[in-house]
């Protein structure tokens, strides 16, 4: 059995999973504040010397995992690991977000795309130069691209 322990939890202004950005991307104008519990807090130290985090979370409302999907933004069935959408049979969530503030063991982040009260599981720096690689194919996606700084989650995959 493989089993996680929360190291925090956001507060966002995203209390439905309906209206949420889909990609952090398309919350750009959004905030949100990570707390992260006292246990773990010493982890913070450093933080501040970078820009974006990369945020892994668990998809706590989610209540489908199907493994054919059709995505928001497309129209056809595409296979859930072609996929970003959220009702996957693990629900875990990423995010690469803008690290704004930190005070103690409080992480104020902007570009959100992630739900009030998800669970974060594990925050680790981005590094553009380390972590960017060029790529030749995006598959599906690229039909559909200029739709998502617009793109909203329409709540069927959460309870």
């Amino acid at each position: 059995m493989i089993q996680y322990n929360p190291i925090g939890v956001v507060h966002s202004p995203f209390k439905n999973p309906a209206g949420t950005p889909i990609q952090a991307v398309a919350g750009a104008e959004f905030e949100a504040e990570i707390e992260i519990f006292s246990d773990f807090q010493q982890g913070l130290t450093g933080i501040e010397g970078f820009s974006h985090l990369i945020l892994l979370y668990h998809l706590h409302r989610i209540r489908t995992a199907e493994l054919l999907v059709k995505p928001f933004l497309g129209e056809e069935l595409h296979g859930i690991f072609s996929t970003r959408s959220p009702g996957r049979p693990n629900p875990i969530g990423f995010s690469v977000v803008r690290l704004v503030k930190v005070d103690g063991g409080r992480l104020w982040i902007r570009d959100v795309d992630i739900l009030d009260q998800t669970p974060i599981l594990d925050i680790k720096p981005y590094v553009g130069e380390f972590d960017i690689r060029p790529v030749e194919r995006i598959g599906w996606f690229a039909a559909n691209l200029y739709k998502l700084p617009t793109a909203k989650d329409d709540g069927r995959f959460a309870k």
